[in-house]
Protein backbone atom coordinates (compact mmCIF):
# COMPACT_ATOMS: atom_id res chain seq x y z
CA UNK A 1 0.00 0.00 0.00
CA UNK A 2 1.25 3.32 -1.02
CA UNK A 3 0.66 6.77 0.65
CA UNK A 4 -2.22 8.75 -0.33
CA UNK A 5 -0.92 11.98 -2.54
CA UNK A 6 -2.62 14.81 0.10
CA UNK A 7 -0.89 13.11 2.62
CA UNK A 8 2.31 12.78 0.90
CA UNK A 9 2.18 16.59 0.04
CA UNK A 10 1.07 17.30 4.14
CA UNK A 11 4.11 14.96 4.96
CA UNK A 12 6.55 16.85 2.40
CA UNK A 13 5.57 20.43 3.74
CA UNK A 14 7.20 19.52 6.45
CA UNK A 15 10.79 20.19 4.73
CA UNK A 16 11.37 23.46 4.32
CA UNK A 17 13.19 24.48 1.28
CA UNK A 18 14.28 27.44 -0.63
CA UNK A 19 12.32 29.32 -3.13
CA UNK A 20 13.93 29.27 -6.75
CA UNK A 21 12.73 30.69 -10.44
CA UNK A 22 14.23 28.08 -12.61
CA UNK A 23 14.23 29.72 -16.32
CA UNK A 24 14.78 28.47 -19.43
CA UNK A 25 14.31 29.66 -23.37
CA UNK A 26 12.31 28.15 -26.13
CA UNK A 27 13.72 27.44 -29.61
CA UNK A 28 13.59 30.66 -30.21
CA UNK A 29 15.22 32.53 -27.63
CA UNK A 30 12.42 34.31 -25.95
CA UNK A 31 12.74 33.56 -21.91
CA UNK A 32 10.59 30.78 -19.80
CA UNK A 33 10.27 29.89 -16.38
CA UNK A 34 8.86 28.56 -13.27
CA UNK A 35 8.59 28.35 -9.43
CA UNK A 36 10.44 25.19 -8.03
CA UNK A 37 11.38 24.24 -4.59
CA UNK A 38 12.28 20.74 -6.08
CA UNK A 39 16.44 21.71 -6.71
CA UNK A 40 19.07 20.09 -4.84
CA UNK A 41 22.93 20.11 -5.18
CA UNK A 42 23.84 16.43 -6.17
CA UNK A 43 27.32 15.99 -6.87
CA UNK A 44 31.15 18.80 -6.50
CA UNK A 45 32.92 17.20 -8.65
CA UNK A 46 31.72 17.03 -11.31
CA UNK A 47 29.81 19.96 -10.42
CA UNK A 48 26.05 18.88 -10.53
CA UNK A 49 22.45 19.99 -9.47
CA UNK A 50 19.41 18.48 -10.18
CA UNK A 51 15.34 19.87 -11.16
CA UNK A 52 12.29 18.39 -11.38
CA UNK A 53 10.03 19.90 -14.07
CA UNK A 54 6.34 18.84 -14.02
CA UNK A 55 5.23 17.30 -17.18
CA UNK A 56 2.40 19.80 -17.44
CA UNK A 57 4.14 22.75 -16.82
CA UNK A 58 3.45 25.54 -19.56
CA UNK A 59 7.34 25.46 -20.23
CA UNK A 60 7.99 21.72 -20.21
CA UNK A 61 8.83 21.36 -23.78
CA UNK A 62 11.54 24.40 -23.76
CA UNK A 63 14.13 22.49 -21.10
CA UNK A 64 14.32 19.76 -23.89
CA UNK A 65 14.25 21.86 -26.37
CA UNK A 66 17.21 24.68 -25.15
CA UNK A 67 19.28 21.69 -23.00
CA UNK A 68 19.92 24.40 -20.80
CA UNK A 69 18.40 26.22 -17.20
CA UNK A 70 19.18 29.01 -14.43
CA UNK A 71 18.30 27.96 -11.10
CA UNK A 72 17.85 31.52 -9.42
CA UNK A 73 17.72 31.72 -5.99
CA UNK A 74 15.18 34.36 -4.22
CA UNK A 75 15.13 36.73 -1.61
CA UNK A 76 13.02 37.03 1.31
CA UNK A 77 11.12 39.88 -0.42
CA UNK A 78 10.56 38.06 -3.36
CA UNK A 79 7.07 36.24 -2.50
CA UNK A 80 5.77 38.10 -5.08
CA UNK A 81 7.95 37.21 -8.14
CA UNK A 82 7.77 33.55 -6.92
CA UNK A 83 3.85 33.59 -6.73
CA UNK A 84 4.10 35.02 -10.96
CA UNK A 85 6.12 32.18 -11.85
CA UNK A 86 3.56 29.92 -10.52
CA UNK A 87 0.89 31.06 -12.03
CA UNK A 88 0.35 29.81 -15.64
CA UNK A 89 -0.79 32.44 -18.64
CA UNK A 90 0.76 35.99 -17.10
CA UNK A 91 4.02 37.31 -18.74
CA UNK A 92 6.52 36.39 -15.80
CA UNK A 93 9.19 39.13 -17.34
CA UNK A 94 6.91 41.96 -17.23
CA UNK A 95 8.57 44.70 -15.21
CA UNK A 96 11.15 42.14 -14.24
CA UNK A 97 14.80 42.95 -13.96
CA UNK A 98 16.63 40.40 -15.55
CA UNK A 99 19.62 39.60 -18.32
CA UNK A 100 20.34 37.26 -20.20
CA UNK A 101 23.17 34.90 -19.23
CA UNK A 102 26.04 33.73 -21.05
CA UNK A 103 24.01 30.11 -22.02
CA UNK A 104 20.95 31.75 -22.54
CA UNK A 105 18.96 31.63 -19.95
CA UNK A 106 17.36 34.22 -18.07
CA UNK A 107 18.78 35.71 -14.40
CA UNK A 108 17.20 37.31 -12.63
CA UNK A 109 19.22 40.66 -11.56
CA UNK A 110 17.98 40.85 -7.98
CA UNK A 111 18.07 37.24 -7.06
CA UNK A 112 20.58 36.23 -3.87
CA UNK A 113 22.42 33.78 -6.30
CA UNK A 114 22.23 32.13 -9.54
CA UNK A 115 23.91 28.56 -10.83
CA UNK A 116 23.86 28.08 -15.18
CA UNK A 117 23.17 25.20 -16.51
CA UNK A 118 23.52 22.34 -19.31
CA UNK A 119 21.35 19.42 -18.98
CA UNK A 120 23.13 16.39 -19.32
CA UNK A 121 20.66 13.72 -18.48
CA UNK A 122 17.35 13.11 -17.49
CA UNK A 123 14.86 11.13 -16.16
CA UNK A 124 11.34 9.69 -15.60
CA UNK A 125 10.12 10.55 -12.15
CA UNK A 126 6.14 9.92 -12.49
CA UNK A 127 4.35 13.23 -13.14
CA UNK A 128 7.65 15.18 -13.13
CA UNK A 129 11.14 14.47 -14.99
CA UNK A 130 14.28 14.73 -12.90
CA UNK A 131 16.70 16.62 -14.95
CA UNK A 132 20.81 16.61 -14.03
CA UNK A 133 22.30 19.95 -15.24
CA UNK A 134 26.29 20.27 -15.03
CA UNK A 135 26.68 23.73 -13.40
CA UNK A 136 28.88 26.14 -16.30
CA UNK A 137 28.63 29.65 -13.73
CA UNK A 138 27.47 30.71 -10.87
CA UNK A 139 26.99 33.55 -8.47
CA UNK A 140 25.96 34.48 -5.25
CA UNK A 141 25.09 37.70 -3.25
CA UNK A 142 23.91 39.12 -0.44
CA UNK A 143 20.16 38.92 1.26
CA UNK A 144 18.76 36.59 3.04
CA UNK A 145 16.44 33.54 1.60
CA UNK A 146 12.65 33.10 0.64
CA UNK A 147 11.62 30.33 1.76
CA UNK A 148 8.56 27.55 1.84
CA UNK A 149 7.38 25.26 5.19
CA UNK A 150 4.14 23.99 5.41
CA UNK A 151 2.35 25.19 2.17
CA UNK A 152 3.65 28.75 3.22
CA UNK A 153 5.97 31.40 2.17
CA UNK A 154 8.80 31.80 5.13
CA UNK A 155 11.53 33.75 6.58
CA UNK A 156 14.29 33.41 8.73
CA UNK A 157 14.14 34.72 12.37
CA UNK A 158 15.66 37.92 12.66
CA UNK A 159 19.46 37.26 14.57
Amino acid sequence: MTIDSQKLRWVLGHFATGVTIITTKDIAGAPFGLTANAFTSLSLNPPLVLICVDKAAQCYSCFVESNVFTVNFLREDQEGISRRFATKGVDKFAGLNWHEGAYGAAILDDAIGYLECKIVQSYEGGDHTIIVGEVLNGLAGGGRPLLFFKGKYQRLPSM
